[in-house]
């Protein structure tokens, strides 16, 4: 096992049981302890852990990304009943945009029935989703690939995404925030996501319950500037009157 394979496996045991001990750590993937103290101390430096004494606990923090990988396998019912919701609402024939977002490759799976779909997008792994899918246009934006992220970012992909103008724009976001709107851990993704934003007849933002009421870096956009929420649980009231206000669609699964 390479080393990053097994740091991406303690990640996903530090985010399921919040903390992890070194030594059932080294029979479980059968290194030394010193080994897994090198992965902790990794861990640790991309501000992903918390060292503690005999192990690690993981770092709260919601600034902080997770490796694709590691992300693409949280919630995963509730992404896929998400993205099914959202697929309802994309018809045979439409252009659309899909984001770099783990939930966005969940929503490419949902549509595969649909036909004559352009879908437009910066996330390599949705190119490889979609590669054996007939009949389409698919478009990637190209641009910089960003390490760990298997996105498109940078000015190249953001003038890219705005020479089109599709029928629905289908994105997720890091944090929701009643004042501050749709939110990013970087400024490259708030960019991308604004571009994408100004480049659509309707905005369907996709992001599961636990993004509301959170704070991120870089502001991608505003309530005012989307169509329908797609998330997992129902709203709370103050949320339902938040999206009536700016007279947004909820739609979540029951």
């Amino acid at each position: 096992m390479l080393a990053l394979e097994r740091r991406n496996l303690i990640l996903e045991k530090l985010q399921a049981e919040k903390r992890v001990v070194v030594s059932e750590l080294s029979q479980l993937y059968d290194v030394s302890e010193e080994t897994i103290r090198r992965d902790l101390d990794k861990l640790e430096k991309e501000g992903l852990a918390i060292k503690s004494y005999g192990g690690a606990v993981i770092n709260e923090d919601v600034s902080i990304d997770l490796p694709f990988n590691v992300r693409k396998n949280q919630n995963v019912t509730g992404k896929q009943k998400m993205a099914e919701l959202a697929a309802s609402l994309v018809k045979d024939g439409d252009h659309i945009f899909l984001d770099a977002s783990t939930t966005a490759v969940f929503v490419a799976k949902a549509l595969k029935e649909k036909e004559r779909l352009t879908v437009i997008t910066n996330s390599m792994e949705i190119l490889l989703e979609l590669a054996d899918v007939s009949g389409w246009n698919i478009i990637s934006t190209g641009g910089v690939m960003k390490e760990g992220y298997l996105a498109f970012l940078g000015s190249k992909t953001d003038e890219s995404i705005r020479s089109y103008y599709v029928d629905k724009v289908i994105f997720s976001c890091k944090a929701l925030d009643l004042e501050w709107g749709i939110m990013e851990s970087q400024e490259a993704f708030g960019s991308t996501k604004r571009a994408m934003i100004g480049s659509g007849r309707k905005r369907i933002l996709v992001v599961d319950s636990s993004k509301f009421d959170q704070t991120a870096f870089s502001v991608a956009g505003s309530m005012k500037e989307v169509d329908i929420i797609v998330t997992d649980k129902e709203p709370t009231e103050r949320w339902k009157k938040h999206f009536e206000k700016f007279n947004v669609k909820y739609l979540y699964p029951v």
